[in-house]
């Protein structure tokens, strides 16, 4: 049977994460022209962008799908979560998807929504999964690549740019996946120099 992390710790930041994107989905249109990820708005010194627009979403189906997504991490990792722990990681995992996008692709010019950094906590989840000697860690990792790869070679879905009404970011995806690697090589340096 399946046991759900219920407890604070574990489940406090997921809940933040939700209560933030709702409170700026009910605050279009005003939080999408003040914190977007906006190129030009970033280059004029709007840097605060870099980590709001990760938050926010374009429709309500894009919200949902992306709640869903926090709730399916939550129930497959939360026992991993730790409150701090979960927020650094979400910060650094939006610094570093947005970062992507600025750098890698200049002719995205503007961007909302979760799932890059999803994607992020999705490998680092699976990663300790594997640490604990579980053979679906590896299953999880090895599909989420699998699903990147083919968003590389094959493009966005378009039944799901037409359900959240705009383009599918899939280099987000490929950023945040690559981000979550970077946390988890950084704790991996960490640990083996305590040791």
């Amino acid at each position: 049977m399946l046991r759900l992390p219920y407890s604070w710790s574990h489940s406090l930041g997921p809940l933040l994460v939700a209560a933030v994107s709702i409170m700026l989905f009910f605050a279009e249109p005003s939080s999408s022209m003040w914190l977007a990820f906006d190129r030009e708005a970033i280059a004029q010194g709007q840097w605060w962008r870099l980590l709001t627009g990760n938050f926010l979403h374009t429709n309500l189906n894009h919200l949902l799908l992306n709640l869903a997504a926090v709730l399916l991490l939550w129930s497959l990792h939360g026992q991993y979560y730790r409150t701090g722990h979960y927020a650094m990681m979400l910060f650094t995992l939006s610094l570093g998807v947005s970062f992507g996008l600025y750098v890698f692709e200049p002719t995205m010019q503007w961007y909302v929504g979760l799932s890059g950094i999803l994607h992020g906590v999705f490998v680092w989840g699976a990663y300790q999964d594997i640490r604990q000697g579980l053979t679906s860690g590896w299953i999880l990792m090895i599909g989420v690549w699998v699903k990147i790869l083919n968003e590389q070679l094959s493009g966005p879905s378009v039944g799901i740019a037409q359900l959240i009404q705009a383009s599918v970011a899939i280099d987000a995806h490929l950023f945040g996946a690559f981000c979550g690697l970077i946390i988890i090589i950084c704790s991996l340096i960490k640990l083996q120099k305590n040791s």
